[in-house]
């Protein structure tokens, strides 16, 4: 699914979208109560989304998420050092109004995931190994059964499945939603990303399992170093979402 991008232009108590560089303006960052939600606090002054809502988070966990990316702002601001910052003004500006579409693509991803096409040899043996254990998972926990395929065409899953992770999807609130969402495409993979919103893996544990054929390639050919550092980052992001969502449990 697409992401709101969130680069910041500033002044005091307010943050908007900006391709323009942003020296930090704030000294103090704090999180307070607003009602039965919790606010993040640039020196006393609510920052904005880039729809110019008020940057709010439904837990004290999740906006000390938030917070600590602004604390962690040096003389620039980085906005991609912000993720959850990021995932927030999603679900705050955006996914309200999309829901149906979101879980639709969920439901998509699901029907496609990864985890359900297998590869031959050595790959298919450990991928069979590691894979079966959560597509049983989630037919035992969640009720939804996927099929594993050989190969890389397309195998239609059946649909009473796609239906209930449809279902599931837009049982959650919009900060879970947009979690989902992300880890979906992040994994490649419905059932992964669920078991990381319900606790059953960690993001890296997530991660790993994602890209089995990257590295039983890499194992095989070696490490290019771009794609290293394209997966280390990826691997971060899994690890933002996986405290994004024990946050949203407290």
């Amino acid at each position: 699914m697409s992401e709101t991008p969130v680069t910041s232009a500033a002044h005091r108590g307010y943050v908007e979208i900006s391709k323009e560089q942003v020296r930090r303006f704030w000294k103090d960052v704090q999180v307070t109560p607003d009602g039965d939600r919790w606010a993040v606090q640039l020196d006393g002054h609510t920052p904005k989304t880039p729809a110019k809502n008020p940057l709010i988070a439904p837990t004290r966990a999740v906006a000390q998420i938030i917070a600590q990316e602004w604390a962690a702002q040096e003389q620039i601001v980085d906005a991609t050092s912000m993720p959850a910052t990021r995932l927030a003004s999603t679900a705050i500006d955006h996914i309200g109004s999309v829901r149906e579409a979101v879980a639709d693509e969920i439901a998509a991803y699901a029907g496609s995931d990864a985890i359900c096409y297998l590869g031959e040899g050595a790959l298919q043996r450990r991928q069979i190994e590691k894979w079966t254990p959560w597509r049983a998972w989630a037919q035992q926990e969640l009720g939804i059964d996927l099929r594993p395929v050989i190969g890389v065409l397309h195998h239609a899953q059946p649909q009473v499945s796609l239906d209930r992770v449809r279902t599931l999807a837009l049982s959650l609130d919009d900060f879970q939603l947009t979690g989902l969402a992300t880890a979906t495409t992040l994994f490649g993979s419905t059932v992964l990303a669920l078991a990381l919103l319900e606790g059953a893996l960690s993001g890296e544990e997530a991660f790993d399992l994602s890209r089995l054929e990257s590295a039983f390639q890499e194992a095989q050919w070696g490490v290019d170093a771009e794609a290293a550092e394209r997966a280390e980052t990826m691997r971060r992001e899994a690890g933002v979402l996986e405290r994004w969502f024990r946050g949203l449990a407290e």
